[in-house]
Formats: C-alpha cells, structure tokens, sequence
C-alpha cells in the first residue's frame, strides 16, 4: 500500500529548531517530487517548500534562510529541518508525493513560550 508517514513535530520554545522527517513506502521514490505543506489555525494549507527529483528545492518566502529541505533516496525519506522557529510557524505539517497524489496524516508543530 502506496502511503507517507510524518514524524518528529513537537512542542519547542521560539528560536528553537525541529526536525520532520517523512518515509514513503509503495512509491517510485527516486523519480517523485516531495514536499511539506502546513496548515496553521484559521488559515488555509500552504507549501512550505519542496524537492524534486534531481535535488532542486523551493521555499516559501516566509522559512527562507530558516528551513531546509532533503531527501535520502536509499532511505526513501523526506525530512524538513527547521530553525530559527517563529510562533507563526505553529501548524500541521503534512508530506506530500505526486506519486499517486499521497498525503501523510500530518505531524503537529506548536511554537510556543
């Protein structure tokens, strides 16, 4: 069964960092586009960045300099590396493949004082 599974979010102070890690099992991995979307409360879903297969990356402006995103191709794993964290970044964070259209159930980021 094709799927992608979140993990790592958590509770952290501001200026704190996080890491979201995201297998995918049942996919083509090495030829799909990966990505992180969040939804914070009262707004809607957005992409917080992305990889493609050969490694080319996009960042929404609001992480830029503050957020990094890999993939482990023989791991099948996407992860998102996250610093410099800012309340707004509170959200669901959720993987996303264009292979088969999958998201993951979602990994929930409270940043918090």
């Amino acid at each position: 069964q094709a799927r992608v599974v979140e993990s790592g979010g958590g509770t952290v102070q501001p200026g704190g960092s996080l890491r979201l890690s995201c297998v995918a099992s049942g996919i083509i991995f090495d030829h799909a586009l990966l990505a992180w979307y969040r939804q914070g409360p009262g707004k809607p879903r957005e992409m917080v960045a992305s990889i493609t297969a050969d490694n080319g990356v996009y960042y929404t402006d609001s992480v830029k300099g503050r957020f990094t995103v890999t993939r482990d191709n023989a791991q099948n794993m996407v992860y998102l590396q996250m610093n410099s964290l800012r309340p707004e970044d509170t959200a669901v964070y959720y993987c996303y493949t264009n292979d088969r259209n999958l998201w993951g159930q979602g990994t929930q980021v409270i940043v918090s004082s």
